[in-house]
């Protein structure tokens, strides 16, 4: 009945944005008010705050679609904000995660295999509920236009009303808001769809109103292996993918995660942190020279230096891509059967090891480095990312919406894709150990970050740095040394396995390796230093 009258009649543009925004505040922002009464309980003495709260919110929202939304534009406004708000719930709702720019940076390179794992029934549903539904509604329902002059000066009043209605509230709870926006102001990144929209902007700013230019910066111009050594060296270093330190057996884990690897004689770094919590921010920062203090954009990576010096550079990658890391050395992609010989339900990390001998024998002369960039452990489809002969922790999580499972099972198929990697990072060394006659050879292993396993209701990566958890931030470090690399004193290096080091290690420490002289090389910031036996 009174869909129907207003179907004959028609809403106002502003009553629109009215009904709009509360629908957003009440059904887009539980995750958002979730969080507030972690810190804010309603036990707590706050209600008259804690509903000020939410009328400023619903306020903002008002202010933000009644802005953009107007005349023609104000349907198209609000399906857009619809849509965004169903899609960002989901993922607030279900893993915990917040939509930032590093994360639509992510959501850009991600690839369709990696995306056809996070398409769930319960996404579909939250778009069907909170986007599509609401959306066909508004877009069905007839609007009134009663001319530019009434309409104009309808919405100034009610833009006008909601900065009052905003002001009024944080002028009367000051101390509650000077809180809010000082100690706990992570908590605005769960404002839907607010923050999204802002990181959208950012995003956006970011990719296009930035002056265009495709000059690289040059780094380490002097990079050079010195004459006096005839040694040479055969480095692979493996960038994993999602993994955890704490779930190493190595580091101390009661779960026995890493068997392979305790047969070896590796070095592991039991306090070691990544410089982001996505693949996106931390592998351009791990061959950055600038590590986490600057941007490595416009500028030379690592493997850039190591070729000008002489190395015989190689990436190869079962997994997006380097992120720009490896784009003027040779590069290969594994993801696909035709390139890829070891694949089952997908191609395997191990599959990057097939060509290695061949590549290694066809390169005669010159240092050789190898990057392997494994899909690893990579999320929500934990089972999928292990053969089944590797399904040793059971039950096991078979879903890619976590919500359907236990922890114990998300934990168990974690667990299991953290044996493959053991077995592939055991095969590397094996591989290595194949050629230590003729090189003096090394495995460098870490982690690009963590993941949340639905530790405090979190799961996945990718939050901003600042609110992350350890899960997401500290990652494994490996260290291996063929029998040929005699200068570096074991025993020593082991004493530093509980030293605080990061991502930015990984730039000097690779020069160390290598033996490569350059002005940009740190020693301070290369974890074999101290650990040289004396010529």
């Amino acid at each position: 009945m009174i869909f129907s009258r207003f179907a004959t009649r028609g809403l106002t543009g502003n009553t629109l944005v009215l009904v709009v925004s509360v629908f957003l505040l009440a059904c887009g922002n539980l995750s958002f008010f979730g969080n507030v009464l972690k810190i804010y309980p309603l036990g707590g003495g706050q209600v008259l705050e804690l509903l000020s709260l939410a009328i400023v919110v619903g306020a903002l929202l008002v202010f933000l679609l009644g802005l953009f939304g107007f005349g023609r534009a104000t349907k198209p406004v609000l399906i857009v904000m619809l849509m965004t708000s169903a899609l960002t719930a989901y993922f607030m709702d279900n893993f915990g995660t917040v939509i930032n720019n590093e994360m639509l940076q992510n959501a850009v390179q991600t690839n369709i295999g990696e995306a056809r794992d996070l398409l769930t029934f319960k996404l579909l549903a939250y778009l069907f509920g909170l986007g599509i539904v609401p959306s066909l509604l508004v877009a069905k329902l007839p609007v009134q236009w009663r001319g530019w002059r009434v309409e104009s000066i309808a919405r100034f009043k009610l833009l006008a009303a909601a900065l009052v209605v905003i002001v009024a509230l944080v002028m009367a709870f000051g101390s509650f808001y000077a809180s809010f926006v000082r100690v706990n102001k992570t908590l605005r990144f769960y404002t839907n769809p607010l923050f999204p929209i802002y990181s959208l902007s950012r995003f956006t700013y970011g990719q296009f109103a930035a002056p265009v230019d495709k000059t690289i910066a040059q780094i380490g111009a002097d990079a050079r292996i010195p004459t006096k050594d005839e040694d040479r060296e055969l480095i692979i270093l493996v960038v994993g993918e999602t993994a955890r330190a704490d779930h190493f057996s190595l580091n101390g884990y009661l779960r026995e995660t890493n068997p392979l690897l305790r047969g070896h004689d590796v070095v592991s770094f039991a306090n070691f942190h990544a410089c982001g919590t996505s693949t996106a921010v931390s592998v351009p920062c791990m061959f950055s020279v600038e590590g986490s203090k600057g941007s490595a954009a416009g500028q030379e990576s690592l493997l850039d230096v190591l070729q000008r010096a002489g190395v015989n550079v190689l990436w190869l990658d079962n997994n997006s891509d380097s992120k720009g890391v490896a784009l003027r050395v040779p590069y290969q992609d594994y993801k696909s059967p035709s390139v890829n010989t070891v694949c089952d339900t997908e191609c395997r990390d191990e599959g990057m090891l097939v060509p290695l001998q061949d590549y290694i024998d066809a390169h005669p002369k010159g240092d050789i480095f190898i990057v392997l960039h494994q899909m690893g452990n990579h999320g929500p489809a934990y089972y999928k990312r292990y053969p089944a002969a590797f399904e040793q922790f059971k039950p096991t999580c078979r879903n890619s919406d976590l919500s359907q499972c236990t922890q114990e099972e998300i934990v168990n198929a974690y667990d299991n894709a953290l044996l493959y990697t053991d077995y592939f990072l055991a095969k590397t060394i094996d591989l290595l150990k194949k050629n230590s006659a003729r090189f003096e050879t090394a495995l460098f292993y870490v982690s690009d970050h963590g993941e949340s396993l639905g530790e405090a209701g979190t799961y996945l990566h990718g939050l901003p740095k600042v609110i992350a958890p350890a899960a997401q931030t500290h990652v494994p470090a490996i260290l291996w040394f063929g029998p040929g690399y005699e200068e570096i004193d074991v025993p020593a290096l082991r004493q530093k396995r509980d030293q605080p080091f990061t991502h930015d290690n990984l730039f000097h420490t690779t020069l160390g390796f290598l033996e490569i002289e350059t002005g940009i090389y740190r020693p301070e910031l290369d974890i074999l230093t101290g650990a040289r036996k004396p010529e």
